[in-house]
């Protein structure tokens, strides 16, 4: 009855493990499981996980985070591993103390009994320091990882204009201010915690599975070689059992966390563009369609998330019932069997049993090995979470390394951009690159192509040259390609073509119709982007220079008496449009560059103020490619180049007086012929009125030039 018993219960256990089994293929077979979340059209992606690639990408940030083994980073690590070894050998000595309390307990022994009690209470205090420097170090180790990453991704961030081609002119990464924040910061706390959460765990493995095997040895054992390895061999079977049954049914964590961290990107970039345009909002009442918005990327996160939750709910039942009550039984069963087979080993040889050791002993023996299986399974419990943990920074390492390549491809000309379907960029012939050349004296252009980044072409061929002194006023149709002409000759854009002759940088200065103005002092406005620092060591701390300037652009009454040039606002928000635009050709002037590019940079300003502003312009020597609609303007160039929004442009002589009598003559039929509609229409009522047809196909609209609405119906008798 009893073997039958015991074989009911065993085929209890085999249909409750192949059950499992099947919940385990099902779950991990379903397409729920394989599938992220998103509202995007289909594309093959590369996995994220752990694989050669995260390997890979992984070990590129590690040698930024820890470049050398002399680097400070390198000595708070072996401080912080100091600390971790520690506090496990800290763990060996209390649960030696824990055999050591039973055992005079047992013994009835008070003085060993205090004794133990005074150890214990004292190695409190080296165990509690240890602790807290640990999360301590680790804090402080993920802060020096991350303030070495962060001034590596910004040196490239800042360098060679990459702050503007990566959103520019090329579509790779979406929101570089979510990587460049939130992913950085992720990374380097989860790569301080996974070095804490496996190295210190190892080693209390590797160092107290020495000490139960020195705490099970006994002299004299009778027990065989296989039955000593016996133990050992099960609790390796149950480990390695437990990591391939944990691997096969985890989530892909990584590519989960790689998809929330896109979503909560989307979502900050969609605050962050509300905040810009909110006045532009406010105007149109435009607050349901933004919150609409908003709130569908925030479903979008939220169903990331609720799905990671999902997920992580039979993964954590999973890991729970393995390490917390597997292998607790698995302990248990490690602890006793050694004693179980040397007294089956008695009885076969028939013998008496007889280890040599007093109850007190063998108390003290079960109670210390007691608490190094503890110790174990919880090392081994978190080396194998922390499975969970390195699929998460892969998703993490896979999208900071991400940044840097598109950083470092931006660096190297590399561009990714998606094109434009109706793009006609196939039917130009280019050899290559464009070729560039710097000369100081000169801007030409020969047979450079104008072409947007994402493959629109404004303009096939541009020749043109301007020499010192030769002012040019460039006008055309809206989005015919005046700003992206500028845009190749500041070497924002890459030159597709052709071969183009420009100052350095400092030789030509661009001011747009809306300026930038930095956080900082008034005087860093003027001299931006020089500091003040450099300003008053070049100038002797003297602003006399630039109170002047203030006089050119009719801003003097902005400098405050109290505060003066150091005084700190929002620029930004604290001058109106038209002082904003002078401010910033007050910038122009302090840095006096041999070409200014003008870029509807007065549109804001008087007409009066904005002529004086030129005549000193010209007067310093300034050559000026201006874009304006202003007829005033005319007059302060020698030429203008013309895009007709078809592809083609002119280049002529300006004639300003000529110019503006045709352009009198244009705003003269404009304003007549917006007349003409209203007279038509006024004639058919007088026509109804009257009883009488109308005949419009005859009319003469000659006929009502220089008349007046008031004069129709003398008009209509004439007719």
């Amino acid at each position: 009855r009893k073997r039958r018993s015991m074989l009911t219960a065993s085929r209890k256990v085999k249909i409750t493990l192949i059950g499992f089994g099947v919940l385990l293929y099902l779950y991990k077979k379903s397409p729920r499981n394989k599938r992220v979340v998103s509202h995007r059209p289909h594309r093959r992606r590369k996995k994220v996980g752990i694989n050669k690639t995260f390997f890979r990408q992984l070990r590129k940030l590690f040698n930024i985070v820890l470049p050398s083994w002399r680097s400070k980073e390198a000595v708070l690590l072996l401080i912080h591993t100091s600390a971790l070894i520690s506090r496990t050998f800290l763990s060996i000595y209390i649960a030696q103390l824990d055999g050591v309390l039973v055992k005079a307990v047992v013994d009835q022994q008070l003085k060993a009994f205090l004794s133990s009690m005074l150890k214990w209470i004292l190695v409190a205090v080296p165990a509690t320091t240890v602790n807290s420097m640990i999360r301590y170090l680790e804090s402080k180790l993920a802060i020096a990882f991350r303030t070495r990453l962060v001034t590596h991704v910004y040196s490239l961030y800042m360098s060679d204009k990459i702050y503007y081609a990566v959103g520019n002119l090329d579509s790779r990464i979406e929101n570089p201010d979510q990587c460049m924040t939130e992913d950085v910061e992720q990374f380097c706390t989860n790569l301080a915690h996974l070095y804490s959460q496996l190295s210190k765990p190892s080693l209390d493995v590797v160092l107290m599975t020495g000490q139960l095997l020195v705490l099970g040895h006994v002299e004299g054992d009778s027990r065989s070689l296989i039955q000593k390895l016996f133990p050992q061999v099960v609790s390796l079977l149950v480990f390695a059992a437990t990591y391939f049954i944990l691997k096969f049914a985890s989530p892909p964590f990584g590519e989960l966390v790689a998809a929330k961290q896109m979503r909560a990107g989307e979502l900050r970039a969609l605050h962050s563009r509300l905040i810009i345009h909110s006045e532009e909002v406010a105007f149109y009442g435009g607050h349901e369609i933004e919150e609409g918005i908003l709130m569908s990327a925030y479903q979008r996160l939220a169903s990331t998330l609720n799905l990671i939750y999902r997920k992580r709910i039979f993964y954590t039942m999973l890991e729970q019932f393995l390490m917390k009550y597997v292998w607790s039984t698995l302990g248990m069963f490690i602890t006793a069997i050694p004693t179980f087979q040397r007294i089956r080993n008695a009885k076969l040889s028939g013998k008496a049993y007889e280890d040599g050791f007093t109850t007190s002993e063998r108390t003290q023996k079960m109670v210390t090995a007691r608490r190094f299986l503890i110790n174990v399974a919880d090392a081994v419990e978190r080396i194998m979470s922390s499975y969970k943990d390195v699929t998460e920074l892969a998703g993490y390492t896979d999208r900071v390394s991400k940044l840097l390549t598109v950083f470092e491809d931006l660096q190297a000309g590399k561009f990714v951009k998606k094109t434009v379907e109706d793009s006609k960029i196939d039917e130009l012939e280019l050899s290559g690159s464009g070729k560039v050349t710097i000369d100081n004296q000169l801007i030409k252009l020969e047979n450079v192509p104008l072409i947007t980044p994402s493959g629109d072409v404004l303009a096939k061929s541009i020749s043109l040259s301007i020499a010192p002194g030769e002012h040019l006023l460039i006008s055309g149709p809206n989005g015919c390609g005046k700003s992206s002409l500028f845009r190749v000759l500041g070497g924002l854009w890459n030159l597709r073509g052709g071969h183009l002759t420009r100052p350095h940088a400092g030789g030509m200065f661009y001011i747009p119709q809306r300026p930038y103005f930095t956080k900082g002092t008034l005087r860093q406005q003027i001299v931006y982007p020089e500091t003040d620092e450099v300003y008053l060591k070049n100038h002797n701390s003297n602003d006399d220079p630039l109170e002047t300037i203030l006089k050119y652009v009719h801003l003097s009454y902005i400098l405050n008496d109290k505060k003066g040039w150091n005084e700190k606002k929002d620029w930004q928000d604290v001058l109106s449009g038209g002082e904003k635009q002078r401010l910033a050709m007050a910038r122009m002037f302090y840095h006096r560059p041999k070409f200014a590019i003008l870029d509807e940079c007065t549109s804001a300003v008087s007409i009066d103020v904005e002529g004086k502003m030129y005549m000193k312009a010209k007067e310093l020597g300034i050559t000026l490619l201006t874009v304006s609609h202003r007829p005033s303007l005319w007059k302060y160039h020698e030429r203008v180049f013309k895009f007709d929004g078809e592809g083609g442009w002119t280049i002529e002589e300006m004639n300003a007086n000529q110019r503006l009598t045709l352009h009198d003559e244009k705003a003269l039929l404009e304003s007549q012929l917006k007349g003409v509609p209203k007279m038509k229409t006024r004639l058919k009522e007088l026509c109804i009125v009257l009883g009488e047809d109308v005949h419009l196909d005859g009319i003469d609209l000659e006929r009502f030039r220089g008349r007046s609405h008031s004069r129709s119906s003398d008009v209509i008798e004439s007719l």
